[in-house]
């Protein structure tokens, strides 16, 4: 019977071998009855013909097993960093996590990425060094590199025999010193025990101590093995149950929940993967979603020894496939809301736009990119309806023909891309205010708003305040307000993302409800949300006007391992491309390089760098700050009704009205 469950991450660099172990685990564990191959297409996990097709992870999936009493949700995870957001929805789900790292290549720059992720969440975590009967593999070499590059707090759990060749197996046997010494760090009473007398700390009572400071994230044990060939894998297995902490299980408490993961069944309903930390769910329940929206569950599913079985409901600890949840989106709270909605990675950094080779194609494009950002948000599909052009966010040039790829095989879209470009961000240099009072032109609303704009703390977003008294109208036209400002702020007056700055709204008036005599509610003499959200996308861009705003480019921070012998030519192949490298360092034959380099030309460094370095250089960057661009700002066309130009704004607003709501616009 099992009495314990265990949502479990399973995370590395692309080719770690993470999927080969997934297969490995649901074999040791009798969930399959023969090992699938990445390179055969037919792995459990890689369920998409296109993962089959390219021999990576593209979307995360769920797979369940048994360990003794312990019921395991593993989550395989995508290893190439286009699709870390993919890694970033399943962290905030996880109990404990496996890090797969290659005997053979080592730690890799994705590998790092992820492990400062684990840590800065503190997610109780294993590292597996796979590929132990591949010739080139070195767990010495390895060890020290996760020492030095990932944490010095760990702890091999194992020796390696033949290490490098196809009989490799390992030994289970802990140097009882090294671990001792290791904890000791971490535990005062351990290490009175341990200055005292070493002799007397119990096997069992080291073993204890290691179970808890590794799920408290302190020290992370280092198994050895090899996903191919079995090798190692029992320990991993028996370390998996002992070592990592079990979901807690509240089931009377409120139902609290997350959306991580958002697909369609086969008639096109949309499924909800959702993580419970408390409470229940059940068919038919009606539950909360984000904003206030309750919606009725039609159906759920929970995974079990490799299964997806239908039950009447699912309890805290699981994961649970919802239907009905049709108004569910990625990250969304169900019940209660757990932890927060921070982001690990940084956001995408490129944008391109895509336009269908059949121009009777757009209608349908734009509602196959918005079931992609269904599954995706940071796509971030922009329309720009007067050059009826879609664009879409990316991390990167992978994830841009894996996207073109999924339109044609699951659509029937045959697209085409426009070149890549970076995304900017806008912040206001100075502070500007405005404001406009109702039956006041040139005023054409039944309200009254004022703005001031003013420069934040870097990386703070919008922060907006009230400088009027709450209570001097209705909550519901403030709330249009702080949406309408957040919405208009998407493009500053280069069109480019706003942020790191603080609204304050210092005017706000509006009319009551009235009626003409013996008739109902006159909208010609009362305020609506839609005076509201019609006024202030044009009293929030006279305020950044006056404020003024600089364009900032998105700098990686970059780090690169060459031979000595290439610095040569490799510093100035750097400052073409506008980076700015530190001072380098120099061990042996090796050279590190780390420093600042444009998003725009980090595509175009990964492209010639084997060329410079003769195939032997690894380069790590990832999103580190914004600097102010040098020289001519980009501009990024405008997809809204464009505050900036108050003639073509009314217009176009009025033009809508003419065929709708009739209280936007008026003359009061």
């Amino acid at each position: 019977m099992l009495h314990h469950t265990l949502n479990l991450g399973i995370l590395a660099h692309v080719d770690a071998g993470k999927t080969t172990l997934t297969e490995r685990l649901l074999y040791a564990a009798g969930v399959i009855d023969e090992i699938g191959r990445v390179d055969d297409g037919n792995t459990q996990t890689d369920t998409l013909a296109l993962e089959r097709q390219r021999g990576i992870t593209i979307k995360s999936a769920v797979v369940s097993f048994a360990i003794d009493d312990v019921a395991v949700n593993l989550i395989d995870t995508p290893g190439h960093p286009d699709f870390i957001a993919e890694v970033e929805r399943s962290l905030s789900v996880l109990d404990g996590a496996v890090l797969v790292v290659s005997a053979v290549e080592g730690v890799q720059p994705q590998t790092r990425i992820l492990m400062r992720a684990l840590q800065r969440l503190r997610v109780p975590t294993l590292i597996f060094v796979n590929k132990i009967d591949r010739r080139g593999a070195d767990e010495e070499r390895v060890l020290q590199a996760l020492a030095d590059r990932l944490t010095p707090a760990i702890v091999p759990m194992g020796a390696v025999h033949g290490v490098g060749t196809r009989g490799a197996r390992v030994a289970g046997v802990v140097e009882r010193e090294r671990l001792l010494s290791l904890l000791a760090e971490r535990d005062d009473t351990l290490l009175a025990a341990y200055v005292e007398d070493d002799a007397s700390v119990s096997p069992g009572r080291l073993q204890a101590e290691l179970a808890a400071q590794t799920q408290r994230a302190l020290v992370h044990p280092v198994f050895f093995g090899s996903a191919l060939t079995g090798a190692g894998v029992d320990e991993l297995t028996a370390g998996i149950a002992a070592l990592l902490p079990a979901a807690g299980r509240d089931v009377a408490g409120p139902l609290s929940g997350t959306v991580f993961k958002i697909e369609r069944g086969p008639a096109g309903e949309k499924i909800a993967y959702v993580r419970l930390f408390s409470g229940s769910v059940s068919m038919r329940d009606r539950v909360r979603l984000a904003a206030g929206v309750e919606q009725k569950v039609t159906a759920v599913a929970v995974f079990d020894r490799g299964s997806r079985v239908r039950r009447t409901s699912a309890h805290a600890g699981e994961i649970a496939k919802l239907w009905g949840l049709s108004e569910s989106r990625i990250g969304d709270a169900v019940g209660t809301s757990h932890g927060t909605d921070e982001h690990h990675f940084a956001p995408p950094s490129l944008e391109t736009v895509v336009v269908p080779r059949r121009r009777g194609d757009r209608g349908r494009l734009r509602l196959a990119l918005a079931q992609l950002a269904e599954q995706d948000p940071l796509i971030d599909v922009r329309q720009d309806d007067v050059r009826e052009e879609l664009s879409v966010s990316l991390y990167g040039e992978v994830q841009k023909e894996v996207i073109g790829a999924t339109l044609a095989d699951e659509f029937g879209l045959d697209v085409e891309f426009r070149e890549t470009t970076t995304i900017c961000i806008e912040r206001p240099v100075g502070t500007g205010a405005a404001h406009e009072l109702l039956r006041q032109p040139p005023n054409p609303f039944l309200a009254t708003v004022g703005l001031r704009i003013e420069p934040g703390a870097t990386a703070s977003g919008v922060e907006f305040r009230l400088e009027v008294e709450l209570g001097s109208m209705p909550y519901a036209f403030f709330r249009a307000v702080e949406d309408t400002v957040r919405a208009t702020l998407r493009q500053g007056l280069a069109g480019w993302d706003v942020t790191d700055c603080v609204v304050t709204m210092t005017h706000s008036g509006y009319l009551p409800r009235q009626s003409h005599a013996h008739q109902g509610f006159a909208k010609s003499m009362s305020s609506t949300g839609a005076d509201f959200r019609g006024l202030t996308p044009l009293v929030a861009m006279d305020a950044l006007k006056e404020a003024g705003t600089i364009v900032y480019e998105p700098i990686h921070r970059f780090h690169l391992e060459a031979p000595a012998n290439v610095l040569g030519p490799l510093l100035p192949a750097l400052a073409r491309l506008h980076a700015v490298p530190e001072q380098p360092s120099v061990i042996g034959s090796l050279c590190t390089l780390e420093g600042g380099i444009p998003a725009a030309h980090v595509h175009e460094l990964r492209q010639q760098l084997p060329g410079l370095t003769r195939g032997e250089g690894v380069l790590e960057s990832a999103l580190d700050r914004y600097e102010p661009v040098v020289g001519t700002a980009p501009t990024r066309p405008r997809t809204d009704d464009n505050p900036l130009n108050r003639e073509e704004y009314l217009l176009r607003v009025a033009g809508r009205v003419q065929g709708g709501d009739q209280s936007v616009v008026r003359r009061p």
